[in-house]
């Protein structure tokens, strides 16, 4: 190593850290892994130098992109907006570490996408989530991980977010977005102490599923009182469950997980009401992360594009293996198959009764893990733009046999 370094006229401090054969297993730290990182971007000469001409409006300065919401995507876009040379702000209403849904509404274990996915890596080697883990737990440790906890997932993005220096502004509410004759992009931001009014060129929404929408319940919910009932996005709490019987509606990924946190609070009994006959055992989307169909669906008809998007919401997701079996493994839960909900009733005696074509369950509170719907109009903060948004029956008029609620 010496004698090559000196012929190359390099030195020492060129190189990372050496290890012998016998330590390549062992952590290198997470210190080790950012000093590899700065020097790829270095090698790279990114991020490039800023670019965009600054703007100024009647005295205030114009943002180049705002991006709204600090998730992954938000993060990752931030960075690759960055790289580019266009300087980008992430305004998010939760607090600094808690945005998206991993360290606060989720309840799943583990990811449920394998842990090979290089993520918002943007082609960095050192900035995978794989980098990250073995830096801290070796190779062996890697090898030995099935799936990604949920609660890593969460320390690594706040990882993300530090060692790339984004301009990330929290508990910065955004209420209003309204595009001008101008061309530019009005913002009002409410945060805990003022409602400022800033300016864009270009807004992204990075504001996942509830964001453009909302959680979904039939309406039979609202017969409910409000303290024996919620949906599985709302942050489910142990005390909500400790010593009652729990009842879940629906059969996905997020119901296991609801009931699973329900019986692992102390619940005495959980029954899933599922209208399907049998729960999916085969995840036909799988095939969407193909880099063919990621590069090539946006040039299909509308057609065949349609078709896909429809094949694949009728089938439907299966729940996770491991969070199938983290509720069935419990001894205290039901799987009630071809029982949707046909109406509600509350008990007298306490709890409600919910009505099913197979059986009448009691219980005394109920989880509706029935997933969200996009619909900008539950979104006050779009009804400025909301009317120019154009969705799939304004434009197209599917076959019929091929109709859905989405």
């Amino acid at each position: 190593m010496k004698c090559l370094s000196h012929r190359l006229g390099l030195w020492p401090e060129h190189f990372f850290e050496y290890r012998s054969m016998s330590d390549v297993n062992a952590p290198a730290g997470l210190a080790a892994l950012e000093a590899r990182l700065q020097q790829d971007l270095a090698w790279l000469d990114l991020p490039a130098r800023p670019w965009v001409k600054a703007r100024v409006s009647a005295g205030q300065a114009v943002l180049d992109v705002a991006i709204i919401g600090g998730g992954m995507a938000g993060l990752a876009l931030a960075a690759e907006l960055r790289n580019l040379g266009v300087a980008a702000v992430i305004f998010d209403q939760s607090p600094a570490g808690f945005e998206g849904p991993w360290a606060t509404t989720a309840r799943m274990e583990t990811l449920r996408s394998p842990k090979q996915l290089t993520g918002p890596a943007l082609g960095l080697p050192a900035l995978t989530f794989r980098a990250w883990y073995e830096a801290q737990f070796g190779i062996d440790g890697w090898a030995l991980l099935d799936k990604i906890p949920r609660l890593q997932w969460a320390e690594y993005l706040r990882w993300y977010r530090k060692v790339l220096a984004l301009d990330v502004r929290n508990e910065h509410r955004v209420s209003r977005v309204a595009p001008r004759a101008d061309g530019l992009i009005e913002l009002d931001i409410v945060t805990p102490v003022q409602t400022q009014f800033l300016l864009a060129r270009h807004v992204v929404l990075a504001t996942g599923r509830d964001g453009l929408g909302g959680p979904w319940v039939p309406d039979f919910a609202r017969q409910l009182p409000e303290h024996s009932w919620t949906h599985s996005a709302a942050g489910l709490q142990d005390g909500w469950f400790t010593g009652k019987r729990v009842a879940v509606i629906g059969g996905g990924a997020s119901a296991m997980d609801s009931a699973a946190t329900a019986l692992e609070a102390g619940a005495t009994r959980v029954d899933l009401l599922i209208r399907r006959a049998e729960l999916p055992r085969i995840n036909k989307g799988k095939g969407v992360g193909n880099p063919g169909m990621v590069h090539g669906y946006w040039r299909l008809p509308d057609i065949w594009k349609w078709r896909i998007r429809h094949y694949l919401n009728t089938q439907q997701v299966p729940p996770p293996r491991g969070s199938t079996l983290r509720v069935s493994g419990s001894g205290k839960a039901r799987f009630m198959l071809d029982s949707p909900v046909l109406s509600v009733e509350q008990n007298p005696a306490g709890g409600v009764w919910l009505n099913t074509p197979k059986a009448r369950i009691e219980a005394d509170f109920v989880v509706f893990a029935t997933g969200f719907r996009t619909d900008f109009r539950q979104r006050p903060e779009f009804a400025p733009f909301s009317s120019q948004i154009r969705v799939w029956q304004d434009r197209f008029e599917a076959p019929q046999g091929e109709t859905d609620s989405e």
